[in-house]
């Protein structure tokens, strides 16, 4: 166990070795004292004072005894100190080849030191954020949408009658100090097919076939504690130990509903998100309660984050629950939105920045968000792709106009994807220079 590493600042060590060390002289100084009344009568020459003489060093030059006592009394504590901390993190040690102890505690110290963050959204582009916030911060909760109806994820809601847990499921793998191991733990499908929605039946219902690992784990521990979503949830968050908390933006389902320009109604997130020329979405039922835990995050959120994801069938689900709309619009904390890096076939085709954010007011309340995020980057749009980037258009023709934020936030990998690392550092450099100015504009426009 190297020392130098738990002595480091931060770790929380220091201050407590130095408490253990005042209480032993507190000690010694009472033991002397003690020892200095019991013997101040004894007569010279017997054997109990040989006996004392040769404890306290008399027979040392008066200058070495205090120094041959303190050396000794420090190796002593130091060595102790040494074995009762290898006995206490033995059982903790990491295995060869991980971190040493020391640094993951002081990795832990510093993140419950970071901002409070809320995420609102679903889809792989939540999980994309949080997987780069949780570098910076474990004080992150994410609240995610309720509203999927496909894959495995509809139809366990089917045949158990449970909100949707694939977006959760994502979103707790993204979170997990073991990722990408535990991604593709929880993200492994059983072989075969899912019943589709309006299809001929590929599978028997309840056979495993289709089903994601986490989708099943999820909706077990929904089932132990007595049909209870949100405290499934909250124990699935305590068995993976993720950095953070995921949580349903409400424990009742909800289906996505949408009228597009020519009047045309779709029901449904998969269908939706088919959908071209969408003009207005809604939910069914339109007053589900939302999720407690998630109008307390909001409160007490330092960073409310909206994307990314799918503007239409992800960010806007959660939104749409009344309560947490009203939560994220009388927010404290810095609001922002994550503009998404390319459109998406069907629900935002052809839409630029500005687009974004006209459907996201629209839908919401005026000056829902005080930041929008933009990725500024255009090139290298892989061919394959069929969507276009996200051209960047402003302002956009809402009142009052969200200040635009641009920066490098798309993958060199998949540029029409975020980069998690980039986007987590973008918004908190947003958030340590914007937040006290937003903070005295909204007290000037209560005043």
């Amino acid at each position: 166990m190297n020392l130098r590493r738990w002595l480091q600042p931060g770790i929380g060590v220091k201050r407590w070795l130095l408490v253990v060390f005042g209480g032993l002289l507190l000690m010694a100084l009472g033991v002397a004292h003690t020892i200095r009344q019991v013997t101040r009568d004894l007569q010279p020459g017997g054997l109990t004072e040989l006996v004392l003489d040769t404890i306290t060093l008399q027979f040392l030059p008066f200058p070495l005894r205090g120094l041959v006592v303190g050396t000794i009394g420090l190796v002593v504590v130091g060595f102790g100190a040494w074995r009762l901390a290898r006995a206490l993190t033995e059982p903790l040690r990491a295995d060869d080849g991980e971190r040493p102890l020391a640094d993951v505690i002081f990795q832990k110290r510093m993140l419950a030191r970071g901002p409070r963050v809320v995420a609102i959204g679903g889809g792989t582009g939540l999980s994309t954020l949080l997987r780069g916030m949780k570098e910076h911060t474990s004080n992150l909760t994410a609240i995610v949408t309720v509203a999927d109806d496909g894959g495995s994820s509809g139809a366990l809601r089917e045949e158990l009658g449970i909100p949707p847990v694939g977006d959760i499921r994502a979103c707790i793998a993204a979170l997990a100090d073991a990722e990408p191991l535990m991604a593709e733990l929880l993200g492994y499908r059983f072989p075969g097919g899912i019943r589709p929605l309006d299809g001929p039946v590929e599978t028997e219902p309840g056979g495993l076939g289709g089903h994601a690992m986490g989708n099943l784990l999820l909706a077990a521990l929904t089932a132990l504690e007595g049909g209870d979503f949100e405290e499934g949830v909250r124990r699935m968050n305590h068995v993976l130990a993720v950095r953070g908390k995921v949580m349903p933006a409400s424990a009742t389902p909800i289906t996505l509903m949408a009228r597009t320009d020519d009047g045309v109604v779709v029901r449904g997130q998969s269908t939706v998100t088919r959908t071209p020329e969408i003009r207005k979405v809604w939910i069914d039922p339109p007053t589900v309660p939302a999720s407690p835990d998630a109008l307390a995050a909001i409160r007490e959120a330092d960073i409310v984050v909206l994307g990314p994801g799918s503007l239409y069938t992800s960010v806007l689900p959660v939104l749409l629950i009344p309560a947490i709309r009203e939560a994220v619009a009388a927010s404290p904390g810095m609001r922002i939105y994550v503009c998404n890096v390319a459109t998406q076939l069907g629900e935002t085709e052809g839409y630029d920045a500005a687009d974004h954010v006209e459907a996201l007011l629209a839908h919401t309340a005026p000056g829902i968000v005080d930041l929008v995020l933009v990725n500024d980057r255009f090139e290298g749009e892989p061919s394959e792709w069929p969507a276009d980037a996200v051209a960047l258009r402003w302002p956009p023709a809402a009142e009052p106009v969200p200040r635009l934020l641009t920066d490098t936030i798309a993958s060199d990998e998949q540029p029409h994807h975020h980069d998690s690392t980039r986007l987590a550092a973008a918004i908190l450099r947003a958030y340590e220079r914007e937040a006290q100015g937003l903070r005295r504009d909204r007290v000037a426009r209560t005043a």
